[in-house]
């Protein structure tokens, strides 16, 4: 028999995730070193106060029913956490649990988009930011991030003619993979092109507290203006290592919440009630461990790319997010046929940068997902590799 299965399939293929998990699961076989900085998963652990929290609602077979809504206590504590962290004020009706910021920014076009709208999203980017649009037939239009404009949209170079037939724009800072952050002069400017045009702005913030060399992780609501135009996603898997637990939030404008929740009741019944009790005691608890992994975080960038650059590697140091985006070695064009190279060579495993999109060709992705001490080891392998090619 035949499956008819959906044409929209065709545009999925093997991500490239999986090809490299592939090639580490295949070196490990046959006995090969690997150093895996190819996907951002923490390898820090919860704070133990927020697993006795989960643990112990876990024990109670009375939190197993569905939760169908937030937890009061939840609602206040993000509250809370939003004005102590960004002094931002928010209504109970202007945010919402979801499963992840993945989860979220997928479904949301479900409930904002119509067959041929007009997306804008970052190249290069995050890919699950088009996915979701490009799932409900919408019209994904690339906005370029250069590095001659410190890796920021161009707002003034977007067709008027085209940002009028926008419907959403995606904007991610500290950004995913090009490490750099945003100033408040951006917020301002974006707040009033999505005024002029009425567009809706998502704002991934995944990375506001993996922040370096004194930056301030701020919140997109901050700006006057913000809750106007759009919402933000904030999640607690890299702030607080919940990656597997899948607690995100969506936050700002109520009518758009309000809208997103309609269509979430015909698909979920509400956060795992035991999750949202360690989302609780996340949020409410001490946060000193939140700045210590910060720290840990910078000492680890400090230790790949100084070490990187110091045998003649010109990789900048990352401004923002648990990456570091890197320029291919001199005298290499293809960044996948790098990474399989580096990986042969070195045991090092890394992102290539076409997996974020075109202008992401010509770099390599790495997640500072290893201590102090393998970054080291890592610098050596590649100083031994002879994959240094300086220019003459």
């Amino acid at each position: 028999m035949k499956l008819n299965v959906a044409q929209r399939m065709e545009g999925f293929r093997p991500g490239i995730f999986n090809v490299l998990d592939q090639r580490r699961q295949e070196r490990l076989a046959q006995g090969l070193p690997v150093y895996n900085l190819s996907i951002g998963t923490p390898d820090f652990l919860p704070q133990p106060h927020v697993v006795q929290a989960l643990a112990q609602a876990a024990s109670d077979p009375s939190k197993y029913r569905y939760a169908l809504t937030e937890l009061p206590e939840l609602v206040d504590a993000v509250q809370r956490w939003y004005q102590r962290r960004y002094g931002v004020e928010l209504a109970p009706d202007e945010l919402m649990s979801i499963y992840g910021s993945q989860e979220g920014l997928t479904h949301i076009g479900w409930a904002l988009c119509d067959p041929g709208d007009v997306v804008l999203v970052p190249d290069p980017g995050y890919p699950i930011f088009e996915m979701g649009p490009a799932l409900c037939g919408a019209n994904i239009v690339h906005y370029p991030l250069l590095e001659e404009n410190g890796y920021l949209p161009d707002l003034d170079a977007i067709d008027p003619e085209l940002a009028q037939r926008a419907k959403m724009m995606v904007v991610s800072y500290p950004a995913n993979p090009v490490c750099v952050t945003a100033p408040d002069t951006f917020y301002h400017k974006l707040i009033a092109f999505a005024k002029t045009h009425n567009i809706i702005i998502l704002h991934d913030n995944a990375y506001s507290d993996i922040i370096f060399d004194g930056r301030e992780g701020k919140s997109f609501l901050g700006y006057e203006g913000a809750k106007e135009v759009g919402v933000e996603f904030n999640s607690l898997s890299k702030t607080y290592n919940l990656t597997g637990a899948r607690i995100s939030f969506v936050l700002g404008n109520r009518d758009l919440i309000q809208t997103f929740r309609r269509l979430r009741s015909q698909i979920d019944y509400g956060i795992f009630l035991p999750v949202q009790y360690a989302a609780i005691a996340a949020l409410n608890g001490p946060q000193d461990g939140v700045a210590r992994q910060r720290e840990e975080y910078q000492a680890r960038r400090d230790a790949l790319c100084g070490g990187l650059r110091s045998i003649g590697w010109n990789v900048p140091d990352s401004q923002g997010s648990m990456f570091v985006w890197a320029p291919l070695s001199h005298g290499y064009q293809n960044s996948v046929d790098f990474c399989f190279e580096l990986l042969e060579r070195t045991g090092l495993l890394c992102t290539p940068g076409s997996a974020f999109g075109p202008l992401g060709e010509g770099h390599v992705r790495f997640a500072l997902v290893q201590p102090v001490d393998i970054m080291k080891e890592i610098v050596a392998a590649v100083a031994a590799s002879g994959m240094i090619r300086h220019e003459a």
